[in-house]
């Protein structure tokens, strides 16, 4: 016979589903208006010309064209540098 009570199951089992972040459309790939080109959390990587950032930061195409990756340096407001990646259509 058991010493202890039998207690409920373990809470902490549950795992959330992913969200499927990360580039959709790379350097040089063509995108219509409206398509999804990169789906982040923050802002690891701006939007330059013919692309908007929606409210859960992902980049978006404004215009038909193709898209183009660029390493660029960016000045924070404390005078820190970072790298980023702008992304634009052409």
């Amino acid at each position: 016979m058991a010493h202890t009570k039998s207690l409920g199951t373990s809470k902490n089992l549950r795992e959330s589903a992913s969200k499927r972040l990360g580039v959709k459309r790379n350097h040089g790939e063509a995108v219509a208006i409206g398509q999804i080109i990169i789906r982040q959390r923050g802002t690891k990587y701006l939007p330059g010309l013919n692309v908007r950032r929606g409210g859960d930061d992902t980049l978006f195409a404004m215009k038909t064209g193709k898209v183009r990756m660029k390493e660029t340096k960016k000045i924070r407001f404390d005078g820190n540098q970072r790298y980023a990646t702008v992304v634009s259509i052409q």
